[in-house]
């Protein structure tokens, strides 16, 4: 894989304030979650020896984006082509409980270096037969922090993904930086975006399927929004991509350009400016060092949840609770 390595010069006299990063733009191998994992493995190995302290990927990566919909007639109701492309969708999705993720957990176990990875998640606790476009953390220590589930699934999406709660709504620590994490167009919801502002967050990354015009405008608007460095990180998918057994192939590359989603990753400083502008038509892992000392510059004239907030006149309340059909109380 190609290496875009990024000097971020802030003259920080503190190297405690620096963490390296790394986005990883990569192609699922798509509708193969093993496939996919063994690709990530490798790209989390690859930022490991760069040095770095985290790596990212893209929405929906494994076992990838749900890109037959639009280019398949996906919006037929009861047909049978449709059920069968979800039925394998479906049975490459992701269980956490079953052990998908554990492989990626002991990589980062083994190399001290924290994930943020795109699934599409069987949740266990739905029946097992909804797909969850999620957004799951692990730690340097390999555990799984948080599984952001997708709140409100886009436009086409909500043909095969299920709406998300508020339970990944959460933050997480990474040296002197505060991370969080919101799925594609969730970026553009402002309470969603406040929720996590709220909890300290200095450090957000934004993950996509891919795409430079979904990433060129909000990246540098949140991070000036937010006063934070921003990583918007994107997937890749060409027709190339596709295994030869992938159901409809025919049809969905006939209905294709030379990209499904041409990647756009990039990184954008706390002032908006760009450390990384965005990166596309290639995989590739970019990698950048950061430095906490210009995310505390910025905040000296705004800070969206602190000085520059009025808790007094406007609040935001936030349900965390997990969301599942049914509560059993079992006798002792």
């Amino acid at each position: 894989m190609e290496i875009l390595a990024v000097e971020h010069q802030i003259h920080s006299a503190a190297t405690s304030d620096k963490i390296k990063v790394a986005l990883a733009q990569i192609a699922p191998v798509w509708l193969k979650r093993e496939k996919t994992l063994e690709k990530v493995a490798d790209a989390v190995e690859l930022a490991a020896r760069q040095g770095c302290q985290l790596v990212a990927f893209g929405e929906a990566l494994v076992p990838g984006y749900p890109f037959w919909i639009e280019r398949t007639d996906g919006a037929r109701f009861n047909d049978a082509k449709q059920k069968a492309i979800y039925a394998e969708y479906l049975e490459q999705g992701v269980v956490i409980e079953d052990g998908h993720l554990d492989a990626i957990c002991a990589l980062a176990k083994e190399y001290g270096i924290a994930v943020y990875l795109g699934v599409m998640e069987r949740a266990a606790n739905r029946s097992g037969h909804s797909l969850y476009c999620t957004l799951v953390y692990i730690d340097q220590r390999g555990v799984i922090g948080s599984a952001h589930r997708k709140l409100q699934p886009t436009y086409e999406e909500r043909l095969a993904w299920a709406p998300g709660d508020g339970n990944g709504l959460q933050v997480h620590r990474l040296g002197r930086f505060t991370l969080g994490g919101l799925n594609c167009y969730e970026n553009w919801m402002p309470l969603s975006r406040a929720a996590l502002y709220a909890q300290g967050e200095d450090l957000h990354v934004a993950v996509w399927p891919g795409g430079s015009h979904n990433t060129e405008d909000t990246t540098r608007f949140v991070a000036l929004e937010s006063r934070s460095y921003v990583l918007s990180v994107s997937g890749l998918m060409r027709p190339a991509d596709f295994p030869s057994d992938t159901p409809e192939l025919a049809e969905i590359i006939a209905n294709s350009g030379e990209f499904l989603a041409n990647g756009g990753s990039c990184i954008a400083a706390p002032d908006g400016s760009w450390v990384v502008a965005p990166q596309v038509d290639r995989e590739l892992l970019i990698t950048a060092e950061l430095d906490h000392v210009a995310v505390r510059a910025e905040r000296q004239n705004f800070d969206p949840t602190g000085h520059y907030s009025r808790p007094d006149v406007t609040r935001l309340v936030v349900d965390r609770k997990r969301q599942q059909l049914a509560e059993f109380i079992d006798a002792d």
